[in-house]
């Protein structure tokens, strides 16, 4: 199987990516990043792409691939919320037309977040642009789609988080790390990751996963 990966910068992206790296079913990986992560491996091609509202350019290289994990995200905190719907909605919007029209018959994966508001009625600007985000890819027409809704994800593998507060928090809570991860709701980047990987063989009718239900498709 080969797999394209967004966000392999980022926490979850890498996490995915590691688990990737070492399936053995996964034989080629498209890691399309704004800069590069820097990984060298036989499986990994890298494309630098600095224009996410427009993938024209290199959407031919995306045929042959069985699944594609978004994993890019943004913080609302400190940026407008101008900012935050390009970078969620806009970018993703192109994305998913760019892989539709080129391979239609993928499992297209969005990592989506804990209050997600699939109305898009919320008082909450971050829950209605990702519930826009989710059905924007759920009624696309893709082979398979999920969004992944996790609340607390441990880093695992040595990953760090881009996000310097979120980096103080683990640190602070890493000795819980232990009795957080016995807790149904609480995932993992390991766990997210592998979830992913079963999904695209093993698809379920349950298409909107919390922390638990992502950990269960790994029970499956």
């Amino acid at each position: 199987m080969n797999v394209i990966i967004t966000g392999a910068t980022g926490m979850v992206g890498k996490g995915v990516l590691l688990e990737s790296l070492d399936n053995d079913r996964i034989k080629q990986i498209l890691l399309i990043n704004r800069s590069s992560i820097d990984i060298k491996h036989p499986k990994i091609k890298e494309i630098i792409h600095k224009d996410f509202t427009d993938f024209s350019s290199i959407k031919h290289q995306f045929k042959g691939y069985n699944a594609c994990f978004h994993c890019m995200g943004v913080s609302s905190a400190g940026i407008t919320n101008e900012q935050y719907y390009k970078f969620t909605y806009t970018f993703t919007e192109a994305l998913v037309n760019a892989l539709y029209e080129t391979n239609p018959n993928l499992t297209f994966i969005y990592v989506s977040g804990e209050g997600t508001d699939s109305t898009e009625k919320s008082k909450i600007m971050w829950a209605r642009v990702k519930g826009k985000t989710e059905n924007l890819i759920f009624n696309k027409g893709f082979k398979g789609a999920y969004a992944f809704r996790p609340g607390v994800i441990l880093p695992k593998r040595g990953i760090k988080s881009k996000t310097k507060l979120y980096n103080l928090l683990y640190l602070i809570t890493r000795p819980l790390f232990p009795i957080m991860q016995r807790m149904k709701s609480v995932t993992t980047t390991e766990k997210l990751g592998k979830a992913m990987l079963v999904l695209i063989e093993k698809p379920q009718n349950l298409k909107t996963l919390n922390g638990s239900e992502i950990n269960n498709v790994l029970l499956n």
